[in-house]
């Protein structure tokens, strides 16, 4: 469970808090007491989570671009943080082959300068790099994988993050391995849904937005499995680890963040719930391609984060799905998002989540 006595008056810098789950990070942290400086690029949808749920309001907000470092440097300085939390990415894998330097430039270079613009401030006591499941070498042999596995990635995306878990890893050892120096961990999670997200060529917000115009899915690989998981788990074991962390070196490190093995399951699998949950007429088909090429099986032995950080998902896949469909049926029925964020935001952390038909 998280600590909200941790958090309270905690000032957090957090890059990428415009997007998805960093709008899901923001309204969580505030609701936990902290004093959030978010970092990002604009909103990228007029209907983005950070837009609805009007989060501008609740933090001190910047609109920058991570590769910026001399931008980067002043407003992290400025905001004397005692915890990072970087979570500005290009998060996609499909666009990561359109535009591959954008990719590296960002994912990469990116991390650099939000670690060395960290190193230089004594108020930083934690440092978390968001990364990604994708990190790892997948070789398609349908294993989970743990920590210690090898890190790779043939797309550019998958191959970014793994350069970034280098990239955090090389900068603990070389800067951060002394007394008194912030703690360094990063976080591995992936294949997140819910409420407010908008990214294309992704397969529950593209659900979204055909259920929403009325207009028939298309499935590139409905048979590849993935460790399907609502933002706010994650996220919350995020938060849990930065509490570790901060009072026990012991806590640096790799760490995975995924659903349950009952929540792995393939793409054909959750498009069937989603339909079944939205009704209206839902329907989808099988795109032919071509298409890039994308892993059939990825899935998490998060084994290391239920025992040292007793941390487990809250939401299965059915409770989830049906608090991600309530939060577009809500758009759809041009209700407030603000309260219906915050409302999800409290049902999940009292474990009040059902997972019937959406209302």
């Amino acid at each position: 469970m998280t600590d909200p006595a941790f958090w309270r008056g905690k000032k957090v810098f957090l890059t990428g808090h415009t997007g998805f789950k960093g709008a899901w990070a923001s309204l969580l942290l505030r609701r936990m007491g902290a004093e959030v400086y978010g970092y990002a690029l604009e909103p990228t949808h007029q209907s983005a989570l950070f837009v609805t749920a009007r989060i501008a309001d609740d933090i001190k907000h910047r609109i920058a671009d991570i590769r910026d470092l001399p931008a980067l440097r002043a407003a992290m300085a400025e905001a004397e943080p005692d915890i990072v939390i970087h979570m500005a990415a290009q998060a996609l894998v499909r666009p990561s082959y359109q535009e591959p330097v954008e990719t590296f430039a960002t994912n990469v270079m990116g991390t650099v300068h939000v670690l060395e613009a960290a190193r230089r401030l004594r108020s930083v006591q934690v440092i978390l790099n968001v990364t990604s499941d994708k990190c790892y070498e997948n070789n398609g042999a349908g294993a989970a994988f743990r920590e210690g596995d090898r890190l790779g990635g043939d797309d550019p995306y998958s191959n970014s993050k793994a350069c970034a878990e280098l990239v955090t890893h090389s900068y603990r050892r070389s800067f951060f391995n002394v007394p008194g120096a912030a703690r360094v961990a990063t976080a591995r999670a992936g294949n997140v849904f819910g409420g407010g997200d908008w990214a294309r060529d992704r397969l529950v917000p593209d659900a979204m937005q055909a259920f929403l115009a009325g207009e028939t899915l298309r499935i590139r690989n409905p048979d590849s499995v993935r460790p399907w998981q609502h933002a706010l788990d994650p996220v919350l074991g995020y938060l849990r680890l930065v509490e570790r962390l901060a009072n026990d070196e012991g806590f640096i490190g790799g760490w995975n963040f995924g659903p349950d093995a009952a929540s792995e399951v393939p793409v054909g699998t959750v498009v069937e719930r989603l339909i079944a949950l939205w009704g209206d007429g839902a329907r989808w088909t099988a795109d032919a391609g071509p298409h890039p090429h994308e892993a059939a099986y990825l899935r998490l032995d998060c084994e290391r984060a239920r025992e040292r950080l007793n941390w487990t998902p809250r939401l299965d896949l059915s409770q989830g799905l049906a608090l991600t469909v309530d939060w577009y049926k809500a758009l759809q029925r041009g209700q407030d998002l603000r309260r219906v964020s915050l409302e999800q935001l409290e049902r999940v952390l009292h474990g009040a989540v059902s997972n019937g038909a959406a209302q």
